[in-house]
């Protein structure tokens, strides 16, 4: 899961956003012998907008979704099995974080887990598209995987604060605010595109096509799941990994409380 920007196969009530642009190649349509190479070019042809996209989201994990997504293909996968595999290698980072001490072995096998585990992530949604589209059952599912991972990966990282007393008392209240923001945020991401979707008015799937600057990327790039992944390298390293996970928790939450103004603003808008 993404913090501000989940990978959606397609919105409630919205057009399938994995669906081709008609001036695109045919993502569904597969030619005989059609070799990796082949299969990458095409997934490159029906990506969708960068809209809301952090850096990491937008240059790195798209990019290794992409390669995961024609391996998939090749290998006859179904988005929902990746969804899976995804949810594994997930699971199994989290599951070091709250059990195993923090050394720099243990610190990079995480972030590994966390990085495949949500380049996967990225892969299901374009491997449905190069399969012709997502289903409803399989965007559920994608959703619901995003949600347990999103609340459970900080609850491992209070576990871990606490069961290997590397911090004081105060600071286990990171973990845990950390975790009502990125539930928070994840939440008012759903219901603003149900809300917009239920009373007309263009939804993130519907808007899609639109690619922001690089600026914008890099400024929301504090809090990218993918970022936050990667600062589990240094898990083993108490000194600087409390502080740089605290960093993006006061990032995660600024953007929360900046986002939720903006928000309340859009949804006011709409008509009744």
């Amino acid at each position: 899961m993404t913090t501000t920007s989940p990978d959606f196969r397609s919105a409630p009530g919205a057009p399938d956003p994995g669906a081709p642009d008609p001036g695109a190649p045919d993502p569904g349509h597969r030619s005989a012998g059609e070799g990796f190479g082949q299969t990458l070019r095409r997934l490159s042809a029906a990506q969708k907008g960068a809209t809301g996209a952090p850096a990491y989201s937008r240059f790195v994990n798209r990019t290794l979704g992409r390669v995961f997504a024609a391996a998939a293909y090749h290998l006859g996968l179904t988005p929902n099995a990746v969804t899976a595999i995804s949810a594994a290698f997930t699971a199994a980072g989290i599951a070091l974080i709250a059990l195993r001490p923090p050394t720099g072995g243990v610190g990079v096998l995480i972030a590994a887990c966390l990085v495949v585990g949500y380049a996967l992530d990225a892969a299901d949604g374009q491997l449905a598209r190069l399969r012709g589209g997502g289903s409803p059952a399989g965007e559920w599912l994608d959703h619901m995987v995003d949600a347990v991972k999103a609340s459970s990966l900080h609850l491992a990282v209070l576990i871990a604060l606490y069961r290997n007393d590397l911090v004081e008392p105060a600071l286990l209240l990171v973990p845990i605010g950390y975790c009502v923001v990125d539930a928070v945020t994840y939440f008012g991401t759903m219901l603003n595109e149900a809300l917009r979707a239920q009373h007309g008015a263009p939804t993130r799937a519907q808007r899609s096509h639109q690619q922001p600057g690089v600026l914008r990327s890099l400024l929301v790039l504090p809090t990218d799941y993918g970022l936050l992944c990667c600062v589990f390298v240094l898990f083993g390293v108490p000194a600087l990994f409390v502080p740089l996970y605290t960093a993006l928790f006061v990032a995660a939450a600024a953007f929360l409380l900046l986002a939720s103004v903006k928000w309340f603003r859009e949804i006011g808008r709409l008509p009744r």
